[in-house]
């Protein structure tokens, strides 16, 4: 009875996470299909060189954890402790190269719609949310229960950018709002399945997504404070 138990749970691991990873793909490539990936067929503006450096990290963030969670569905963990290493580093380029774009771009008046300084506290803080994230996801990397989910937030948490660029007219109403609802449906529909799979919240969903959710409204209630803008005046100058 245990041994089939742990065999459903274990293809209902496989199914989360090989799905999730494809879908935050599709997400990703929908949102900037636009303006990266497909832009010479749109004809769209062209792109500074750490904005390519940007897309180019951010994207081998995607496939490699599409290629992580596939490793484990096919039960090759030998070779997706050895892609981890790789993906460490790779996970300290995302950070630094985020925080150095997102700070480019308010300096160059980059906005989807509030003033550059106030719009800064969004990508700002999605690279503090990646950081706890994954940091604590690598930190525990030899509890795969814990760390499997930590990383899978650390993935979708980042995907209110592609979200808010998805040429849907609901979404350009409002933007940041929508890409923000939008993340935070997709989060809570993994927690929930896994939740209801297993007839309990396991405590890296329930502390990592409570982290996502929260940061959402934080980050715009501390982007309307003169402290905010002081230190983002600070760091654009």
């Amino acid at each position: 009875m245990n041994g089939n138990l742990g065999t459903n749970l274990r293809r209902i691991d496989r199914r989360l996470y090989v799905w999730a990873a494809v879908v935050a793909s599709v997400i990703a490539f929908a949102g900037f299909a636009r303006t990266y990936y497909l832009k010479g067929t749109f004809g769209t503006p062209e792109l500074a060189p750490l904005v390519h450096v940007h897309g180019f990290v951010m994207t081998l963030w995607i496939a490699t954890f599409v290629l992580q969670t596939s490793l484990v569905a096919m039960r090759r963990t030998d070779l997706h402790r050895r892609v981890g290493a790789a993906g460490a580093l790779l996970a300290s380029l995302v950070l630094v190269v985020g925080v150095t774009t997102a700070i480019n771009g308010a300096r160059r008046g980059s906005s989807p719609g509030p003033p550059p300084l106030v719009f800064l506290a969004v990508p700002l803080a999605d690279m503090v949310v990646f950081a706890a994230l994954a940091g604590a996801g690598l930190y525990f990397r030899r509890r795969s229960d814990i760390h499997k989910r930590l990383m899978l937030l650390a993935t979708l948490s980042m995907l209110a950018a592609a979200f808010a660029r998805i040429p849907l007219g609901f979404i350009r109403a409002n933007p940041v709002v929508m890409a923000f609802g939008l993340t935070d449906l997709f989060v809570l529909a993994c927690v929930s399945y896994d939740t209801w799979a297993r007839r309990r919240l396991h405590p890296a969903f329930g502390w990592g997504a409570l982290l996502i959710v929260a940061s959402h409204p934080l980050r715009l209630m501390l982007a309307k404070t003169p402290a905010w803008m002081q230190i983002a005046t600070w760091l654009v100058s």
